[in-house]
């Protein structure tokens, strides 16, 4: 007698099976993804204050750091300069403080960018790793944090490219992309 009264009661425990499919999103994750870090204002006096996209809880979320630019430097030369130096910031492994918050970087050190080679047009970068090689996520931390910063076009794409004579390409960072580097790539077009 028991026994089918605790079989009705295990049977109707639980989560119902649905006919409908239902997305809500990623699981919530216990990583914070907040700083209570340093203020921009004392970072700025070290250089230019910007922002870097590095991966928490499988997502690009922003971080202050700063980059120098020599006082004087020309626009096309200033442009590669920042995106060295956001390159730079990329590869440095986050802070104990962004650690302790889930923060990591899938950019690898030793990664230069340079500007327009001979025939290349004006404003594009390249970079001395080509774009195809980078990990997913690694490719949209650097267009995301190009994209946001004096290193992108005027409309906010990234034209970018691996030792020359590798194909330049078009690229935005999408709120896809920001939601879930590993699996969005950035959206690109070829530039011909």
């Amino acid at each position: 007698m028991a026994l089918p009264l605790l079989a009705v009661l295990l049977a109707g425990c639980g989560i119902r099976a649905t006919q409908v499919p239902t997305d809500f999103g990623p699981a919530p994750s216990r990583v914070p993804c907040a700083l209570s870090g340093p203020d921009i204002s004392t970072q700025s006096s070290r250089g230019v204050p910007v922002q870097v996209f590095l991966l928490c809880s499988e997502q690009l979320v922003a971080v202050d750091r700063s980059v120098r630019i020599p006082d004087g430097t020309a626009e096309a030369a200033r442009r590669v300069l920042v995106a060295q130096g956001l390159l730079d910031e990329l590869a440095e492994p986050p802070s104990a403080p962004e650690e302790q918050a889930g923060y990591t970087t899938d950019v690898r050190g030793g990664m230069t960018v340079s500007g327009p080679r001979d025939k290349d047009p004006e404003g594009i970068l390249r970079l001395s790793t080509p774009p195809e090689d980078l990990t997913p996520s690694a490719l949209a931390q650097i267009i995301c944090t190009f994209a946001d910063s004096g290193a992108a076009q005027d409309n906010g794409t990234v034209i970018l490219g691996g030792p020359a004579p590798s194909p330049l390409h078009s690229y935005e960072c999408t709120p896809e992309v920001r939601a879930d580097p590993g699996t969005n790539s950035p959206p690109s077009t070829v530039v011909s």
